[in-house]
């Protein structure tokens, strides 16, 4: 167990108290100032006396795995107002690269940022030592975190050997509900409209769709030849973007790199499901028949989003927040056709895609508090001010009356913030703010309601539809759904995982399974693309070859220790 360093409860002024958890005055007249409260209309939440003490300045310097390249420097809207309102601003670092490898170096340095949000990599920090047991933090200080968390602590616990609380969640919400389909198989809109709708159900659909328009739109209007499907592969999102697809259209839960079945909770590493070769066949088939995009395993990211921000790329296999920055340029252009609706493709009809597939609360990733951080006991304040109602409301909405309206009791947002948020929306998230600061702190989930009857998050069903262009909502309605998700299979058709989610469980340091998994990422990255960019008929001799590899390398010995990993979360968890 790493060694905890135990702070001194501080006893912080009423004033500071006060400007941490309280809501300011409204002012209608003056909504847009950092005085102005965002929710207190809306949320319920007390007013603070106009004549409170100013608070004193406090920097904290706060690593992410995650990038963000609209990270507004606190210089946002939002940022404003939470220096304003806390005293506190942040100073990013965002791992560029790989940022495992990252994380790993400034574990091992022993100079720590002071907030840190690391992913399964958290593991590195507390081995060293580098991060405080927030438990009794968030005992004494942290009254909204404690509500948000009643009945689910235990998911909090690091695990069953050492039950400390090193981080915050804040990757999935509380009693989220999942209303957007950002995953799928993509095809732009103009693709399906010119085709008649075909419908989208499996891979040789997607494949007859992307091929048919090709043969009828070989190149776009300035003479470029169109592309009939484009991967990601750089780096980390080689998952999301190559290898995840392969379980998720094969009914495999997202586990990571493994498969667990949902009834013996059987471990195995995914790849070697038999099915998935069969997967990987057809995307060697795509290949073959010039559909695939030559430059998939070599384009970089920023080259993959301006290549779908050109308009030219028909098929995408990816989620849309990695994707969502070429296509908001489109839609900057008023190119909506060429925006991307998603399908619920699978190998065959055989199989649900399972996109929707529940986990109940994950918990596991989200934010550390560094024993080099200054002020424990106000950054644990700070980060349960995110969690209360008007924080929530804050990070989500924005400030009111320049953001969103209070109508009659409802929260609405103005026609021209609306058309920003979709239409420049990077420009947008730049200036105001929104969705810089949800992954800060705990938070609830999508479909929640706050005390006012409102939702927490503007990702429900209503707003989403208002969000959409009419071309969007044209292709919606010829397939009859009102929003994507409704394509998709509903979470009540898959039993619930009772231990979350296997790749989010963190991975002791002295573990073996830390090489064996590094051995077995290197060659499973190296022999998939191969095997895709192969001739077909040399397919099943490099497929065999992969297998033997990874059994050599010891991919039984990774599997058992997954396992291990595995009933250790499903025994603290109770499950």
């Amino acid at each position: 167990m790493a060694a905890k360093k135990k702070w001194p409860s501080l006893v912080l002024s009423a004033a500071l108290l006060a400007g941490l958890l309280a809501a300011c005055g409204n002012d209608d007249n003056g909504a847009s100032s950092p005085s102005a409260s965002p929710s207190a209309s809306s949320s319920g939440t007390a007013s603070a006396s106009a004549s409170e003490e100013k608070l004193e300045p406090l920097a904290l310097t706060y690593y992410s795995e995650d990038v963000n390249p609209n990270w507004g420097n606190n210089e946002d809207d939002i940022g404003k107002w939470l220096k304003e309102k806390t005293g506190i601003s942040l100073k990013a670092e965002f791992a560029v690269g790989d940022a495992v490898q990252k994380s790993a170096l400034i574990a091992s340095s022993g100079d720590y940022p002071d907030l840190i949000s690391a992913k399964t990599s958290i593991s590195k920090f507390v081995d060293a030592g580098a991060v405080l047991d927030l438990t009794d933090l968030i005992e004494q200080h942290a009254p909204n975190l404690k509500k948000l968390f009643e009945g689910q602590m235990n998911r909090l616990k690091y695990s069953e050997a050492d039950q400390s609380i090193y981080v915050i969640p804040s990757y999935d919400g509380i009693n989220q509900q999942y209303f957007e389909a950002g995953g799928g198989m993509q095809l732009q809109h103009r693709v399906v409209k010119e085709l008649g709708y075909p419908t989208i159900r499996t891979v040789n659909d997607f494949e007859n769709a992307i091929k048919a328009y090709l043969e009828r739109h070989p190149k776009d209007e300035n003479g470029n030849p169109n592309i009939g499907l484009s991967l990601i592969a750089e780096d980390w999102r080689m998952y999301i973007g190559v290898t995840n697809p392969a379980f998720a259209s094969t009914g495999g839960s997202d586990d990571g790199e493994y498969y667990v079945d949902i009834d013996t909770h059987e471990v195995t590493y995914h790849f070697r499901r038999p099915i998935e070769k069969e997967y990987f066949r057809w995307l060697n088939h795509m290949n073959a028949e010039g559909l695939l995009d030559k430059e998939s395993f070599v384009q970089k990211y920023d080259q993959y989003k301006a290549k779908i921000a050109t308009g030219r790329v028909l098929g995408l296999i990816d989620q849309k927040w990695s994707f969502d920055d070429g296509q908001k340029a489109l839609k900057t252009e008023g190119k909506f056709d060429q925006a991307y609706g998603h399908y619920p493709v699978t190998l065959s009809e055989e199989y649900k895609h399972t996109a929707f597939w529940p986990t109940g609360f994950t918990g596991g990733s989200g934010v550390a508090i560094s024993v080099d951080n200054p002020d424990p006991v106000r950054t644990i304040k700070f980060l349960d001010y995110l969690a209360s109602d008007e924080g929530q409301v804050l990070v989500n909405w924005g400030i009111e009356g320049q953001h969103y309206n209070v109508e009659n009791g409802k929260r609405v947002i103005p026609a021209d913030v609306a058309d920003r948020k979709v239409n420049d929306a990077i420009n947008f998230q730049k200036e105001s703010g929104i969705g810089n600061y949800n992954l800060l702190s705990a938070h609830y989930g999508d479909g929640v309601q706050d005390p006012s009857g409102n939702y927490y998050t503007t990702k429900f069903p209503e707003q989403l539809i208002s969000d959409y262009s009419d071309v969007e909502k044209e292709v919606l309605a010829a397939y009859g759904a009102t929003i994507w998700k409704d394509l998709f299979p509903k979470e009540e058709e898959f039993k619930m995982k009772p231990w979350g989610a296997l790749w989010n469980i963190p991975i002791p340091s002295e573990s073996d399974l830390v090489v064996l998994e590094e051995k077995l990422k290197n060659i499973t990255w190296k022999r998939i693309p191969e095997a895709i960019l192969a001739k077909p008929e040399q397919f099943d001799a490099l497929w065999d070859k992969y297998m033997q590899e990874i059994e050599a390398a010891g991919v039984e010995k990774a599997e058992q220790l997954r396992q291990e990993l595995l009933n250790e979360r499903l025994a603290l968890w109770g499950s």
